[in-house]
């Protein structure tokens, strides 16, 4: 009995019509960074475990897929012993492409210039539980630049957040925070010991509501005097800057605090000045990655599709520290494919050209029809225009079928008439019109459309 054929659970495979709206934005997004000096930079699917263990957290750590080692390892070994993977796993499936990056990045500092702005486009792998939008292979479309603490590189990738989505033709609203303004108001609240757990619960506020948080903070351990202080920050109201100039003073006391303020201030001074029409908002509830961010952070949610964030990211001051390079600092965001795509099909974004690979299909009616069609072919093709000969002579209306299959939008029938003629005709699969187009005009035509 032949075997039925799958793939593993938490994988997809993409149709080529799914393929080329994905290229379509992974090249659209290429594109914008390259416009802002971003180098690519590729690293294996493959690290050392040594590598990727301890980076993400016990939870984190559970979810690697681990590698088993070259045939050689398992040779004498009892079935016990080989389904012990962990013994004989060195390698390990990367489970993002930032540790990468940093490991890159320390293993090569000699080589590089800094600061240093790469892109990295890559999947990454997470042994989790495959639910409804959570996969175990997806990818990560990132962009960073490491090695200067200066603001305007936060400038800059709110640029390339702007310059992105109004590409695609997403409308978005980007939300930004400060690490340093989260830990000064754990600190006004006199809780600087407990900043995770404040910042875990405020980060539910849009989801939950604040009566939830509040319930929340206290069964986290904080003082109801604390949760009444917290309120009044939480409720802030006003454009960014009546925000920033409240936290001043609520925050009068933390130095920590006021740097971040003073931080924030300058980010989106800037973002001003540079003619930046995205709207940016100053969101005190926005706690992305707290173990791992140092500064500002940032998120991205469509406007017009219910969905969660499609974009998000942050100042980090140690990423390379873990290797051994301490105090580079970087600032890097990462766009999600995935959700970039789900909405772009919600909102029928993707341009009709996208949807095929070939622009002209030749149909085939003979040899002497074959052999017609073959320089006008290389023509066209020569011109930059995507174009196909059906390889069978086959009844007309199979190979009208197999145009519209394919989303063809010009069939080019050259028959016996048309021989004599000198000429072609054109059919304009979208609306049936139908045209006389000389042998000699054919390629210049139908380029120039």
């Amino acid at each position: 009995m032949a075997q039925k054929p799958s793939i593993p659970k938490g994988t997809r495979d993409f149709s080529p019509v799914e393929m080329m709206r994905r290229q379509y934005i992974f090249e659209t997004i290429k594109s914008v960074f390259r416009t802002y000096g971003f180098a690519p930079l590729e690293t294996p699917s493959m690290e050392n475990l040594s590598t990727l263990l301890g980076k993400y957290g016990d939870e984190g750590d559970k979810l690697l897929f681990k590698v088993l080692n070259s045939g050689d390892y398992a040779v004498g070994l009892s079935d016990n012993e080989i389904r012990q993977a962990s013994k004989i796993c060195e390698k390990g499936l990367r489970y993002d492409l930032t540790v990468p990056f940093a490991r890159y990045v320390v293993q090569h500092q000699g080589e590089l210039a800094f600061p240093f702005k790469r892109y990295q486009i890559q999947p990454v792998w997470r042994a989790d539980r495959p639910q409804k939008g959570r996969y175990r292979e997806f990818y990560q479309c990132d962009v960073d630049v490491i090695g200067t603490r200066s603001l305007l590189c936060e400038v800059e990738l709110v640029e390339i957040v702007e310059r992105v989505f109004k590409a695609l033709g997403i409308r978005v609203a980007l939300k930004m925070n400060n690490r340093k303004i989260l830990f000064g108001i754990a600190e006004a609240i006199g809780h600087a010991d407990k900043m995770m757990d404040i910042t875990v619960a405020i980060d539910k506020l849009e989801k939950i509501g604040l009566e939830h948080v509040k319930a929340e903070l206290l069964e986290r351990g904080l003082s109801q005097e604390a949760v009444d202080k917290l309120q009044p920050i939480l409720e802030l109201s006003g454009n960014n800057w009546q925000k920033l100039d409240k936290l001043s003073e609520v925050l009068a006391a933390s130095e920590t605090g006021l740097k971040g303020i003073d931080e924030m201030r300058t980010v989106l001074g800037y973002v001003e000045r540079s003619g930046v029409t995205l709207p940016v908002e100053l969101d005190l509830s926005l706690a992305r990655g707290l173990n791992y961010y140092t500064g500002a952070i940032f998120e991205v949610k469509a406007l017009d599709f219910a969905i969660g964030s499609i974009c998000g990211g942050g100042r980090y001051d140690d990423l390379t520290g873990i290797f051994g390079l301490p105090n580079l600092s970087g600032v890097g965001i990462s766009f999600g494919a995935d959700r970039i795509y789900d909405v772009m099909c919600g909102l029928e974004l993707f341009p009709e050209e996208v949807n095929c690979t070939t622009r002209v299909l030749f149909v085939n009616l003979g040899e002497a029809e074959e052999t017609a069609a073959l320089p006008l072919l290389r023509e066209l093709r020569d011109a930059g225009v995507a174009a196909e000969i059906y390889p069978e002579s086959s009844k007309m209306k199979k190979q009208m079928e197999y145009a519209n299959r394919r989303s063809i939008p010009l069939v080019v029938i050259i028959g016996s008439q048309e021989l004599e003629n000198g000429s072609a005709t054109v059919k304009d699969m979208r609306t049936g019109e139908q045209r006389n187009i000389a042998f000699a005009d054919l390629a210049t035509t139908l380029c120039s459309e």
